[in-house]
Order: structure tokens, then sequence, then C-alpha cells
């Protein structure tokens, strides 16, 4: 073997070790972003859960125009606004959440059918 040759083959070795090692990497951070954006997503599902349910207990008759509730709805709201600035990273996994609410309904739904089904035969033609 020549001297380039060596040299060829060493620098080829090297890049492919560095490009094995860039994946895992790449790979690795994009699993951390994806769990910290599901994480997110779920925060902001809880903030804005509390909120309706902060309003609707400040809608009661007996609560209405209660100072403490009224800043505390206000902190919630203001709390959900700052939370929405990190729409980017926990849109991210939305898609994916999406289509496991949609094959959940659609596995619901079969279910229902089949249970009418049972309970309801047809009339034999």
């Amino acid at each position: 073997m020549s001297r380039l040759e060596i040299i060829l083959l060493s620098v080829t070795t090297l890049s492919i070790i560095l490009n094995i090692g860039v994946f895992a990497y790449a790979r690795a951070v994009v699993r951390r972003l994806l769990f910290v954006s599901g994480e997110l997503g779920d925060l902001q599902d809880m903030i804005n859960n509390f909120a309706n349910h902060l309003k609707a207990v400040y809608d009661l008759e007996s609560f209405y125009g209660d100072d403490t509730l009224k800043h505390l709805l206000h902190h919630a709201v203001s709390f959900n606004e700052q939370l929405e600035t990190f729409e980017h990273i926990y849109t991210l996994t939305e898609e994916e959440r999406e289509e496991m609410i949609a094959n959940k309904k659609a596995a619901e739904n079969t279910e229902t059918e089949e249970i009418y089904d049972e309970e309801n035969p047809s009339a034999p033609s």
C-alpha cells in the first residue's frame, strides 16, 4: 500500500466514525426534544383546564366578584399566555397526539358498533 492509500483509508475511517457519532448524538437530542415537547404540551393542557375551571368557579354566584379569585384567574391566564410562547416546541408532537386520539376514538366507535350489533341483530334475510 502506498502512502496516499494509507492516508485516504485513515481519513475515510475517521470520517465514518465521526458521522456515526454525530448521527447518534443528533438522534439522542431529537429524542429529548420530542420528550420535552410532549411534556410541555401536557403542561399547556393542564394549565388550560385549570384556567377554565377557575373561570367556572369565579362565575358562580357565590364567588362572583371575589378579588382573590379574580387575581388568581388573571394570574392563571397570564401564565397560560406565557406558556404559549413555547408553542413552537410543544406542537412538534401535536400531530402524533392527534393521530393517537383519532385512533383511540375509531377503536371506541368500532367497539360501540360491535356491542350495538350484538344487542340488536339484524333481521334474517
